[in-house]
């Protein structure tokens, strides 16, 4: 048996991921690592198909809402006969009543809404919109990468540093995607992994014993470069292994919905807690694109909405004082039309919402500044206006969370922020 046959038949596509020779010595070390020491992660999780921001956070307090929503607004929070009302943050806006989850996390001090944010392109096609969001270059579609891998190249890996102060160096799960293939947000030069669940990061042979003789192989054979990364590819998968997939038990009575979604979080939490060096993470979840049939505060948003919500609420329960390095962030390509179609739906709109969640965030306010509803105050006459710009939240993440000094490189040609000047220009999200 020779190395060349595997390599020819493609046995070792895995190598690509940029495997170091200590990773198991300092994967181990990380999981030892006081709660202060450990490095920061990053979650970012995208709603595909434009999630209904006006249904999501919930403007009870403009009357011009109820006005252009006769059968699709929620109503305000002071409902009679017990009918579901808009859940109330500021006595201004609030949240869908399907999001209590979050309600309990605003209560916590960590989630920190975002009003009117979205992209500055006009366009309305959802790939386009997405396609910007994820480059962070809005209106540019010659770009070749994705924003969340232009950070892991510019940061880089310190193998100096160590482990905890800048992930853990060298880790093949540096950066992850819970998808089929890899997402635009992440697509680069930078290494990163995709898989759909972690028991099926595996090698896979077309015989019993290939495996065990092919891990004998690079146990035993002369040290060359595909000897090296070979050994480790099996460490990484030992220390996927150890985690136990199967058999994990979330903590502090998480309870993950059985979604698809639901369990891509719970895979999450379980990468996390293996300490594999996990900084960057990725999900999305469709079905978002609510032309027919919305429903306001039941129906087919509502039932999306309480599955995110009960998914999102469960991640930082089995996380638990994790959250303190855990950063979590919301994001869809735009927002609905402010006034409702004739199918009882909405149409794609402009300016959406997010959410930033996690122990470090400015929570128990609404942040952004909200531009009304009345007609002239609507963009080109019919969506919710922009006034915030979704690379200004991306960056104050990437800086104040992940810790890069200048985000110029990463958002080329953005100047709000602080421009990588180190100034004081930030949405205020982060504390």
């Amino acid at each position: 048996m020779h190395r060349r046959v595997f390599l020819k038949g493609g046995a070792l596509s895995l190598l690509t991921l940029g495997l170091s020779p200590s990773f198991l010595r300092r994967t181990a070390l990380a999981m030892d690592l006081p709660r202060a020491a450990r490095g920061k992660t990053l979650i970012v999780l995208f709603q595909r198909g434009a999630a209904d921001a006006l249904n999501v956070l919930v403007p009870f307090g403009d009357r011009d809402y109820y006005a252009a929503r006769p059968q699709l607004a929620i109503g305000s929070p002071a409902r009679p006969n017990g009918a579901l009302g808009a859940i109330d943050l500021d006595g201004f806006l609030g949240l869908h009543p399907s999001l209590t989850g979050f309600k309990t996390l605003w209560d916590r001090g960590l989630l920190a809404p975002i009003q009117a944010v979205g992209s500055p392109s006009a366009t309305r096609s959802h790939f386009d919109a997405q396609d910007y969001m994820e480059t962070g270059t809005p209106d540019r579609k010659g770009t070749p990468d994705g924003w969340l891998n232009r950070y892991l190249a510019v940061k880089g890996t310190c193998e100096s540093c160590a482990p905890g102060t800048d992930g853990i160096a060298g880790s093949p799960f540096r950066a992850v995607a819970m998808a089929a293939q890899t997402p635009r947000i992440l697509e680069g030069a930078s290494p990163v992994v995709a898989m759909n669940a972690i028991e099926e990061f595996s090698i896979r042979t077309n015989s019993g014993d290939a495996q065990q003789r092919l891990e004998a192989l690079y146990r035993t054979g002369r040290s060359d470069v595909v000897h090296g990364s070979g050994r480790d590819m099996f460490e990484a998968l030992k220390v996927l292994k150890a985690a136990n997939p199967l058999q994990y038990r979330p903590a502090n009575g998480a309870q993950y919905p059985r979604s698809p979604f639901g369990q891509r979080l719970q895979q999450i939490a379980q990468l996390i807690k293996a300490g594999v060096g996990l900084e960057v993470a990725f999900a999305d979840v469709g079905g978002w694109d609510t032309h027919v049939n919305q429903g306001a505060a039941q129906g087919q948003l509502a039932n999306r909405l309480r599955d995110f919500s009960d998914s999102v609420t469960s991640l930082v329960a089995d996380l638990g004082d994790r959250m303190d390095d855990v950063l979590i962030l919301t994001c869809s390509e735009f927002g609905r039309t402010v006034r409702q179609n004739g199918t009882g739906g909405t149409d794609h709109g402009h300016a959406g919402a997010m959410f930033v969640i996690g122990g470090s965030v400015h929570g128990r306010k609404v942040h952004g500044t909200w531009p009304g509803l009345a007609r002239e105050q609507l963009y080109e006459g019919r969506d919710l206006a922009l006034t915030t710009d979704f690379r200004a939240v991306f960056a104050e993440v990437t800086a104040r969370h992940l810790g890069l000094t200048d985000t110029s490189a990463v958002f080329p040609g953005y100047r709000g922020g602080n421009g990588g000047s180190g100034g004081d220009g930030w949405l205020g999200v982060l504390r």
